[in-house]
């Protein structure tokens, strides 16, 4: 269906005076323009409070109780008020002028034009029609979920996928970008995916430990954030640690390239290694744990299952007849042999805590490094002690820190209610897998009908022909730019509901602006894991131009099939908020008694008293029959049999040393692009969230584009200055950064923070990026036949000072609007 011009310019009448006129759009109603108040609400950095002036946020400042706010709270008024914020409805022009007739190299070209909410949603439920009809719901991909705005009630993942439940099925996806290797492996090793369970306490650990491995591990600069408010409680326990290293009484040892934010802060001890060479290091540990009769056989012998078929291996008695020893590691890893010989006698002699990042396993083969930790730490038979063992989450979301044992509320409903018929309720998706890999999305477009394996199946890539994304940017979370670039050319309809303009909608056809959170009212739990309370999120101001919560916009989409009401159950925004609320009450009403809803609202967040300390894998160790773990044995598989029987070449049945098809320091790919790309969770945002607040990016760009972290001593070789524009560049694309020069980073190691927002010059395949987006130069392949996860961080670049004149930067603001 084509929408004449005549329909547009009705439809735009047809819409308040209000939302037409530029100057009169931050204005709120007069009763709260004419008053001053103070709102409590929170984010992934935190909770705070916020002054409200004639109707416009004038002042965040951290909640009361928080010792450690993140500096990222004053990043959250360039947020509401951004210039990058998504106005009005609109449609990609090309898309709307030809559809499916559309020049697919036009895709990205940042045309649109603006429409009205009921023609935007009326295209959007006409091509899920025309898609579950024409083809069926193989080529609908609804799957990609993210870091969503913190909420429960208004967690846009849930909206969007129980709107588009309700219409038909679709292709859904398995596995997430953060710890995609690491959730599918250990199942296999330690029973449970360990990346997002509770850990050991950290005042176990503290008192306990007398070593702390940070292997790849920077927690003072990842506990910023958390997946629901976070309460910044772990940075009290950093500073016991920081207190306990100054006084001997524990030492901490952060194994990385790079000094990160947390070893400074600390003022503990370095460890460098070659970038991805981590098992080789593991492994000659190992060798000497058991050469020098250091392992704890006994617990090898009661707890884990196949240490005799690893053995071998390590010795050099297998195919590769090489013994692990630590001269052999020396010449891989980069680290002493001496060194290894001295860090595997420490690690044995005392009590140990090995803590591992979740980027390691973003890497080709990132199974191996998280399954050779688990080896280690099963070697020195202090798992399930506190204060010993492995963890794989401490710095996430508060991991660690002890909980009150209370419930916290739950989420508007992901799923269509039991029973519930489908619009289109027939599930037939012929030759292809209904769920795929979550990184493999694009290998679907591309190659659609490719056989592909993962964790023991095989998988068919579905034919995508259409996408929905909603409060989720993959074109900052998926890997090599030019290839998706590729991809979305073969799409037929993309379909994007954010509040702010990711490269993700300037690459879709219909455009949907969500508001904010700080736009609407809801709840969340204060504390993902600590569970310490449940938070009042007041909204501060009303939606902003023509933005729409998430639940009022799939209510609307809902209504186009007549199912608007059983997607509500009835209830409004303030009925669902007090509804969680009250379920939740119920929940804690033996254990933590909470007040009524008038003045939980009122008083806006409820505390939970009571801390309890845990040990993980304390019950397993305390009895490994009854408490078995959640392997196929029931114990740690240092052997996995499931896993050999599975016949991959690259994660066979044990832990080992692999080569990456790019690495540094004289591996693959080095000679032509010498240079490793860091590419980590970043210190001043969450992914791609906050790079568009504009004062707050401003606090650490480089003439206006994404930091690159480079060495003095490459500096020098590149005749490179602090503060230069750098050109960075493989075989893959190429982007602007501007340089920072520091001695935190070795010769050979650079470094871009993930989520740096995207933008070409031009919609073109090869086109330079303007910002300094570090996917622009990343591989896009899976990490092994078992996972098929992210391998971003196998990157190797290179890097040349930029002497031409500047282009501006095309990652942020509106698109270029066009008249119908």
């Amino acid at each position: 269906m084509s929408i004449s011009r005549r329909e547009f310019l009705k439809g735009l009448l047809a819409t308040s005076a209000t939302t037409m006129i530029s100057s009169s759009l931050l204005v709120a109603g007069k009763t709260e323009a004419a008053q001053e108040t103070w709102k409590v609400s929170g984010s992934h950095w935190g909770a705070f409070r916020a002054k409200i002036e004639r109707g416009t946020v004038t002042t965040i400042k951290a909640l009361e109780g928080d010792a450690h706010p993140t500096d990222m709270l004053k990043g959250i008024q360039g947020i509401i008020y951004s210039p990058s914020r998504i106005r009005y409805p609109m449609v990609r022009y090309e898309w709307y002028m030809n559809r499916l007739q559309a020049n697919p190299a036009t895709r990205g070209d940042n045309r649109f034009i603006r429409v009205t909410w009921d023609q935007a949603l009326d295209l959007f439920y006409e091509e899920l029609e025309r898609v579950q009809t024409q083809y069926g719901p193989w080529a609908l991909h609804a799957g990609q979920t993210g870091w969503r705005q913190t909420g429960q009630m208004h967690s846009c993942n849930n909206h969007m996928q129980r709107a588009v439940s309700m219409h038909g099925h679709y292709i859904k996806k398995i596995g997430d970008y953060s710890t995609g290797a690491g959730q599918t492996i250990l199942p296999y090793i330690l029973g449970s995916t360990e990346v997002y369970a509770q850990g050991t306490s950290w005042p176990l650990i503290l008192e306990h430990s007398k070593l702390i491995v940070l292997w790849a591990n920077d927690p003072a600069k990842n506990l910023q954030v958390g997946w629901n408010c976070e309460t910044h409680e772990s940075y009290g326990y950093l500073d016991q640690l920081k207190q306990k290293v100054a006084a001997g009484e524990t030492r901490v040892i952060s194994i990385d390239p790079v000094k990160t934010k947390t070893q400074l802060m600390l003022d503990c001890e370095q460890q460098y290694i070659h970038p991805h060479t981590d098992v080789a290091m593991m492994l000659a540990i190992a060798y000497t744990l058991y050469t020098e009769e250091l392992h704890d056989q006994s617990f090898l012998d009661t707890y884990t299952l196949g240490f005799e078929r690893f053995v071998p291996y390590l010795l050099g008695e297998g195919e590769d007849k090489t013994a692990k020893t630590p001269a052999w590691a020396e010449a891989i890893c980069g680290v002493p042999a001496a060194r290894i010989q001295e860090l595997a006698r420490t690690m044995a002699s005392q009590r140990t805590q090995l803590l591992f990042g979740w980027s390691i396993q973003r890497q080709q083969h990132g199974e191996q490094p998280y399954w050779m930790g688990a080896v280690l730490a099963a070697m020195l038979g202090q798992i399930g002690l506190p204060g010993g063992g492995v963890s794989y989450a401490h710095h996430y979301s508060s991991i660690g820190v002890p909980a009150s044992g209370a419930a916290t509320p739950g989420a508007f409903p992901l799923n269509p209610d039991q029973g519930s018929k489908r619009e289109h309720d027939k599930e037939d998706f012929g030759q292809y897998s209904k769920t795929i890999p979550v990184a493999r999305w694009v290998d679907a477009i591309l190659e659609p009908g490719k056989k592909i394996d993962y964790n023991g199946s095989t998988v068919t890539l579905p034919e995508l022909k259409m996408m929905v994304f909603s409060g989720n940017n993959p074109w900052h979370h998926h890997q090599d730019r030019n290839r998706m670039k590729q991809a979305f050319q073969k799409l037929e309809t993309v379909v994007a509901i954010d509040f702010t303009w990711t490269a993700t909608c300037r690459f879709a056809d219909i455009v949907l602006p969500a508001c904010t959170q700080y736009e609407r009212n809801d709840l969340d739990a204060y504390g993902s894991y600590s569970k310490r309370g449940v938070l009042a999120m007041h909204k501060l101001v009303d939606p902003l131009y023509q933005s729409r919560s998430d639940f009022d916009i799939m209510t609307d989409l809902c209504r186009r099939f007549d199912r608007h009401k059983e997607y509500t159950r009835g209830l409004d925004e303030m009925e669902w908020v007090e509804k969680l609320y009250n379920d939740c009450r119920a929940a804690n009403k033996d254990t933590h008694p909470m007040p009524d809803f008038t003045t939980f609202w009122q008083q806006g967040l409820v505390r939970f008293e009571g801390n309890t300390d845990f040990v993980r894998q304390g019950s397993f160790r305390e009895d490994p029959e009854i408490n078995s773990l959640g392997t196929p044995s029931g114990f740690i598989e240092i052997f996995s049999r499931q896993i050999a029987r599975y016949g991959y070449d690259d994660c066979q049945g044990h832990p080992m040393w692999m080569e990456k098809n790019e690495r540094s320091h004289g591996g693959p790919m080095s000679d032509k692009h010498p240079l490793w790309l860091q590419s980590c969770h970043p210190d001043q945002r969450l992914h791609s969230q906050m790079c568009d607040s504009e004062a707050y990016r401003a606090t650490y760009s480089v003439q206006g584009r994404e930091p690159i972290y480079i060495s003095p001593e490459d500096a020098k070789r590149y005749s490179i200055q602090d503060g230069d524009l750098v050109r960075v560049f493989n075989d893959r694309g190429q982007l602007l950064a501007g340089a920072r020069v520091s001695d935190r980073f070795p010769p050979g190691v650079v470094r871009i923070y993930e989520g740096a927002w995207y933008g070409p010059m031009g919609a073109e395949v090869g086109s330079l990026d303007t910002y300094g987006d570090p996917n622009t130069l990343t591989q896009d392949l899976g990490s092994s036949k078992l996972a098929q996860a992210t391998v971003a961080n196998t990157c190797q670049v290179s890097i040349e000072p930029f002497r031409s004149k500047a282009p501006r930067v095309t990652s942020f603001g509106g698109p270029t609007e066009i008249e119908a």
